[in-house]
């Protein structure tokens, strides 16, 4: 474990995934691989990801600004600030910023490891301009299922842009 800091708000590494930003807070090797922190600043109306399910972690989504949209198997909640979504480790799930302002949550990554997935895509120039290819061995190595078919329908059902713009 690494040594008590305070992580001001324009510290840690950033970087855009091709739909929604990444600010790195607390990795793996700084919680003794119980969790990660990354913080995701989202465009207004941007879907944060497709479809997709986790094999190995837990995710908790706090909002900091905004309204966040999360569609949790077949039930869809929204978030204010001040709530916290739970994204359970083998449940289809999206989430997305539901208003007209750019919106900020706290992803929360219980156990730590996947936050390394988010550095790698950023690597790789994000989901949008990355090689499919490339994209769906990253998703392999790190126990990620994704349904990338689940744009458009996404998009319509819930008046979102994709991509999203950095911000």
């Amino acid at each position: 474990m690494s040594a008590a800091r305070v992580l001001g708000p324009g510290d840690g590494r950033a970087g855009f995934l091709g739909s929604i930003g990444v600010r790195f807070m607390i990795g793996g090797a700084d919680s003794g691989g119980g969790f990660s922190l990354v913080e995701h600043p989202m465009s207004p109306r941007a879907l944060g990801a497709p479809l997709h399910r986790h094999a190995r972690e837990d995710e908790y989504s706090y909002v900091l600004t905004g309204r966040v949209g999360a569609l949790l198997g077949d039930e869809v909640v929204m978030g204010k600030p001040g709530d916290l979504i739970f994204k359970p480790r083998n449940q289809w799930h999206t989430f997305w910023n539901a208003g007209d302002e750019a919106a900020r949550i706290l992803e929360i990554i219980s156990p730590a490891g996947f936050e390394r997935y988010f550095a790698e895509l950023v690597e790789m120039g994000g989901s949008t301009t990355a090689d499919r290819q490339a994209l769906m061995a990253l998703a392999a190595r790190y126990g990620l299922e994704v349904d990338p078919t689940s744009i458009p329908k996404l998009v319509q059902r819930f008046d979102l842009a994709f991509p999203g713009v950095p911000i």
